[in-house]
């Protein structure tokens, strides 16, 4: 298998994994900002959580290009960090 090079390949990476609802709002976000993303085990992982995650707790994925890693992270700590604002305690 070839080694992947950072600046000449352009590979899906994970950034965020939760329930269906938090996906699409952060996918919303992304797209509001210009990174392309997709929802990886949005279907499996609502109605089968224990499928695609261990325990069931992050069943959901939200994927960008790598390319895009970075800029992404910034939208997806915004959106941790208010969500956990709202939490009802």
């Amino acid at each position: 298998m070839k080694t992947r090079h950072p600046d000449r390949e352009i590979f899906p990476i994970e950034i965020f994994a939760g329930t269906n609802i938090q996906a699409s709002l952060l996918k919303s976000m992304l797209d509001d900002a210009k990174i392309y993303s997709f929802v990886k085990n949005e279907y499996v992982g609502t109605l089968a959580p224990w499928y695609t995650d261990s325990g069931g707790v992050g069943p959901v994925s939200v994927m960008v290009a790598s390319a895009d890693a970075d800029e992404a992270r910034l939208i997806v700590e915004n959106f941790v960090k208010n969500s956990k604002s709202k939490e009802v305690h």
